[in-house]
């Protein structure tokens, strides 16, 4: 049997890098067209891909990754709010579809954007359905899916969802808050997306897809702040915002870029609820049913809080943050970085990050961890714990009052992560990193603490104590970096 093929344009974008390894794990053939393949290297899957480096605006190009291709994706948007990109993405969608039936490509699948019938589209979704009548217009057999709000980490839409929620516990917000969306969680989304790569040829229209509830967005917002255990959000709506002054204003609260937030929050307008549900005559419901949305929000948030240490996608979970989602996606993470050259290998550094805690300390005074154990206790936690697991550094041993998150060792050093176990208003990470230096018989060490906070109180606390936590951890990260050189130096 000849394997089938599949080309993703857009693999290194968040529908892009969850699909790739759903393809491969359902037996695809997977080919990915990327202006440039070394942004692929640190994926785990790329050594399963064939990559066909190019532009999609290059007849070229384009042609060489659509050659033997069964089904296309597109997966092209220009979501920047850069003059001219309605009339850019108008342009690449005709380009591709007529590359496509040069190529003889079996199918294209493009995911779109919910709408409702008969009304005036907002700038975004009107483009969208643009792009979509240019491909069933097209000689190709074309699958369109449309869909709302994608639930789970790294979704723009979400992620929007997820630092209004976060950090405003009172908001006004404009009155089209209430109007009635039909969200979808990202495990559906992909599931939709390789199921309708097989339809048969005779297929060539759009189907609706969504989860099994319509919520407002208001709604939403009350539900993602139960989910997060956060004190009960107020929403107060004007009727006199606009798209653009309330793109302005998430581009201000949240992290989100105003440029991706404008075309989202102008969408927003439309009440998007699936009008059929035909997509189930070719690929039925999940046995288990639709993810919800209260376990969408939990998935986002049972994977790391903060953007992970490696860059995988968890194939099992896609609605968990993956590093190689944008910078601004995931929880609000904040760093306390500090870096230096040590004069000693990097074996003899690691072995002294290796034995950090227990009777070796950490390399501060201990009045340090003391008075930080005692604002701990007042707060009901457990304090400053004096007590280190023997051995070396695994997964889920205890260094004093933080236990080991993520370890890798290599002959050029390694890296850990321990997770504090203290009662903080969200996750504390250090990091220690330690590698090769710029020169021979040197290493560099990294350390970094890191915060992720949860609402309003984990701001406040990193904001309070962000001057003793620096003076903290770099007193202690030149405390490492004396005792690996001191050792260095007594050894040779």
């Amino acid at each position: 049997m000849t394997a089938r093929r599949a080309l993703v344009t857009g693999a290194t974008g968040y529908i892009g890098s969850r699909l790739v390894p759903a393809l491969l794990r359902e037996g695809w053939t997977v080919r990915v067209l990327t202006r440039d393949g070394s942004k692929l290297a640190d994926r785990d899957w790329a050594d399963r891909v064939e990559v066909s480096e190019g532009n999609a605006d290059d007849a070229d190009d384009l042609a060489a990754a659509m050659a033997d291709v069964d089904v296309a994706y597109y997966f092209i948007h220009s979501m920047d709010g850069k003059p001219g990109w309605v009339e850019r993405d108008r342009n690449l969608a005709q380009h591709f579809a007529r590359i496509a039936a040069e190529q003889h490509v079996g199918r294209i699948v493009y995911l779109s954007g919910l709408y409702p019938p008969d009304e005036e589209l907002s700038t975004h979704l009107g483009s969208r359905k643009e792009v979509e009548d240019i491909f069933l217009s097209s000689p190709v057999p074309t699958v369109v899916l449309r869909a709302a709000v994608i639930l789970g980490a790294g979704s723009a839409s979400f992620e929007m969802l997820r630092h209004l929620t976060e950090r405003l516990p009172v908001m006004i917000a404009p009155r089209w808050l209430d109007t009635r969306i039909q969200p979808i969680a990202i495990a559906d989304v992909v599931r939709y997306l390789v199921g309708v790569a097989d339809l048969p040829p005779e297929v060539n229209r759009g189907f609706d897809i969504g989860g099994e509830e319509v919520l407002t967005y208001r709604q939403m917002i009350g539900r993602y702040a139960a989910q997060s255990h956060l004190v009960k959000r107020r929403v107060r709506t004007v009727p006199v915002m606009t798209p653009g002054l309330a793109s302005h204003w998430v581009g201000l609260v949240t992290p989100v870029p105003a440029g991706i937030a404008k075309p989202l929050v102008g969408s927003l307008i439309h009440e998007v609820v699936c009008k059929e549900h035909d997509i189930a005559d070719y690929v039925p419901d999940p046995e288990g049913g639709f993810v919800s949305f209260d376990a969408a929000v939990l998935e986002a948030q049972e994977g790391p809080q903060a953007r992970p240490l490696r860059r995988e996608v968890d194939i099992d979970h896609p609605g968990h943050i993956s590093a190689a989602d944008p910078e601004w996606a995931g929880a609000t993470v904040f760093h306390d970085r500090h870096r230096s050259t040590v004069d000693a290998p990097p074996e003899a550094v690691w072995s002294h990050v290796e034995q950090v805690g227990g009777e070796h300390g950490w390399h501060v005074p201990d009045i340090v961890w003391r008075a930080r154990g005692v604002l701990d206790r007042a707060v009901g936690g457990q304090g400053h714990v004096r007590h280190r697991d023997p051995g070396p550094l695994e997964v889920g041993m205890q260094v004093d009052s933080w236990v080991v998150a993520y370890v890798r060792r290599d002959e050029d050093g390694g890296e850990v992560a321990l997770r504090s176990q203290m009662r903080v208003p969200g996750e504390a990470l250090l990091i220690l990193r330690v590698e090769p230096g710029p020169r021979p018989g040197t290493a560099t060490l990294t350390q970094t603490a890191r915060f992720t906070p949860s609402g309003l109180a984990g701001l406040a606390y990193w904001g309070g104590l962000w001057p003793a936590h620096t003076a903290a951890f770099l007193a202690m990260h030149r405390g490492l970096a004396h005792a690996a050189e001191s050792g260095a130096g007594a050894r040779a």
